[in-house]
């Protein structure tokens, strides 16, 4: 696994390997993320310059860390597991960016009130079929985690129904459809 692009394009991340199979850990693949940024690079979206960016069930950081190489300003990664979070400290010594980041073991889906400031972008990669994300956005957004207008970009295995985000656009990549939205003004 590898950033694709930004100031890091070609660094490699620190390998999952066998991991624990009750880890879930089931990265965005780099064609994944690669065409998904593409979308949010040559869309109509938010730029990722200076953006504040939330990464729910973050697993190895693989998206926040993106978006950080592509000019996002900080990342938030949000996993509750212990072979996540180490994965994720290994990826900050990698790219030393411990200054631009803030790791959360915790439960994405039950989020309390945010001790920071809302975020403009959520990366969402829950586990497939569950209906974790759905919830993990609720979450988010009633806790005051993301912005008004914030974009929020969920990967899941078939399209899901998103009550508080406004969908712009859905994209399928192989067994992955990718939503693309805005939080609704709900604050």
């Amino acid at each position: 696994m590898r950033i694709v692009g930004g100031r890091w394009k070609g660094r490699a991340l620190a390998a999952v390997g066998k991991g624990d199979a009750a880890a879930h850990l089931r990265p965005t693949t780099d064609r994944v993320r690669e065409s998904l940024f593409n979308v949010l690079i040559h869309g109509d979206y938010p730029d990722l310059e200076g953006a504040r960016v939330l990464d729910l069930f973050s697993g190895t950081g693989a998206l926040g860390f993106e978006a950080l190489s592509r000019g996002a300003e900080t990342a938030c990664f949000v996993d509750n597991g212990a072979i996540a979070g180490r994965l994720i400290r290994k990826n900050i010594d990698i790219l030393q960016c411990g200054s631009a980041v803030h790791v959360l073991q915790t439960d994405a889906a039950r989020l309390g009130r945010s001790k920071y400031a809302p975020f403009d972008m959520a990366f969402v990669d829950p586990p497939y079929g569950k209906g974790l994300g759905v919830r993990a956005i609720a979450a988010a957004i009633k806790g005051g985690w993301l912005a008004d207008n914030a974009l929020v970009v969920l990967e899941e295995a078939s399209e899901q129904p998103l009550p508080d985000v406004d969908v712009i656009e859905r994209r399928r990549y192989g067994d992955t459809v990718v939503h693309f939205g805005t939080v609704k003004n709900v604050h």
